[in-house]
């Protein structure tokens, strides 16, 4: 079974898939107007309050919930990982492919609030199945097809949520914590579930207010000790730079052939990490922004947007630099690599490398790891639990939530290999129907762009009825 789902794995996540994701990533840019050059107004927008606006939660809240859930693991060890599989250069299209995705973060959220709904609770409801739904209705009813992938979209998202968000965050923290204290991996689970349980079942208003102060200070404080450890590492700053950028455009070997090389490669791998650390494209982040209290798509969705350029452009590429020069800085780590190649993981290269930087290094690598990991299962649980709603109805939430809590410990536990490989088969497959419906629509996002953001309407309110949904 683990196999199979390993060679399912890595079938999805193939090159169709960072194609199909990075493709859409460059031809959005084009058809947006290249957008990413709004990004200052963007990050202006993200703290302005407008509790005129029809919505569950600030715009704020809702972009620190969908960084809670982006700034995860993969901010530190994924990216260890692909310096290790593509070599430094790997940083470098890392980097690319989140200014790119930044746009599809646009899109994607335009899609999910034109097309959101109430529920019977007058709570906001998006995301890609709310926008199959409405976007293709033809005399009052949805196309057969249509429902077909909103409930795709919906069941692979739930899914994925459960390994992504829950156990295999829980998995990482425990790890992390494990390798620096001595405490038993049950009492870090039971931990875990009642900090998460306690947050999750107070439902978006609780989750966002958590995430509303948590995200900034954890992200804040992380980028902070990265700096402190660039500044430690002055003399290889400039170094470590210049051999990000050599190796992203030549097949020289990197570290003396300790790590991955060659364009390709480091295309390759570097573009996937990108890819998935800002989750551009994915579905994710609009059904929580589908909440946000905004007058019109264009204000939330250059909100969202901010979220691809914090979590690849600013934290991604911060670990990148820290990794490297701190490589450069310690060669004894490459000889390392060299002595067990195929052996040598992305979480090992992270703790290493952070060990070797005196008093903060660990300290940093580990609360940021805590952090990151717990603010991913806030976030992702909302995302879970609003696929439930959709599919089985508000009645499914609460039971839905236990369920979520109850795996993180399992996480915990180390019962987690199988669970991530279901979530990232569940991940590409909901990326599937969400690029697809975002695609569609994108004449009609454009249209609407260029009124709302180049023709000075932003403020202005959105003509859209807002229906109301009955869930049981």
């Amino acid at each position: 079974m683990f196999e199979l789902l390993s060679a399912i794995d890595g079938f999805v996540w193939g090159p169709a898939m960072i194609a199909l994701l990075l493709g859409s990533h460059v031809f959005l840019t084009f058809r947006l107007g290249f957008i990413q050059r709004r990004l200052p107004q963007a990050i202006r927008l993200s703290w302005k309050k407008d509790k005129g606006a029809e919505g569950d939660i600030s715009n704020f809240g809702a972009l620190s919930t969908a960084l809670a859930a982006t700034i995860g693991t993969g901010s530190i060890v994924g990216v260890a990982t692909a310096i290790i599989a593509g070599g430094p250069g790997a940083v470098f299209w890392m980097w690319i492919a989140g200014i790119f995705g930044i746009a599809t973060k646009y899109a994607e959220v335009f899609v999910s609030l034109k097309y959101r709904v109430k529920d019977h609770n007058e709570e906001m409801l998006g995301g890609a199945m709310y926008a199959w739904e409405r976007a293709f209705k033809k005399d009052g009813k949805t196309p057969i097809w249509a429902k077909v992938m909103a409930v795709l979209f919906a069941v692979f998202a739930a899914v994925a949520a459960i390994g992504t968000g829950s156990a295999v965050q829980a998995s990482a923290m425990t790890g992390i914590i494990t390798s620096n204290v001595d405490v038993p991996a049950w009492v870090i689970g039971i931990i875990i579930v009642v900090m998460s349980g306690a947050v999750i079942l107070g439902g978006v208003k609780k989750i966002s207010t958590v995430c509303e102060r948590l995200v900034p200070v954890m992200a804040v404080g992380y980028a902070a000790g990265c700096i402190i450890i660039l500044c430690m590492n002055w003399q290889y700053l400039l170094p470590a730079l210049w051999e990000i950028l050599r190796c992203a455009f030549t097949s020289r070997a990197a570290f003396g052939g300790a790590v991955g090389s060659g364009v390709v490669v480091a295309l390759q791998f570097g573009c996937a990490r990108g890819l998935f650390s800002n989750e551009s494209g994915l579905g994710s982040a609009p059904i929580i922004a589908a909440a946000a209290q905004t007058r019109n798509p264009a204000q939330q969705a250059l909100v969202a947007m901010t979220g691809a350029f914090w979590s690849t452009v600013v934290i991604c590429l911060l670990t990148g630099i820290v990794l490297v020069s701190t490589m450069l800085a310690y060669p004894e780590i490459q000889e390392m690599i060299l002595a067990n190649p195929t052996l040598f993981t992305g979480a090992q290269l992270s703790s290493i490398a952070f060990s070797k930087i005196p008093v903060i290094g660990t300290p940093i690598l580990v609360l940021g790891m805590v952090a990151f990991s717990y603010s991913t299962i806030l976030g992702w649980s909302y995302y879970g639990s609003r696929c439930a709603t959709y599919l089985f109805g508000h009645r499914a939430v609460r039971p839905y939530q236990v369920i979520y809590v109850l795996i993180s410990f399992l996480g915990a536990i180390g019962v987690g290999d199988v669970v991530w490989l279901v979530s990232d088969i569940g991940n590409a497959f909901m990326a599937i129907p969400n690029i697809i419906v975002t695609l569609a629509l994108s004449g009609l996002v454009a249209r609407e762009t260029k009124h709302y953001v180049y023709d000075g309407h932003l403020d202005d309110e959105c003509l859209d009825d807002i229906p109301k949904v009955y869930t049981k």
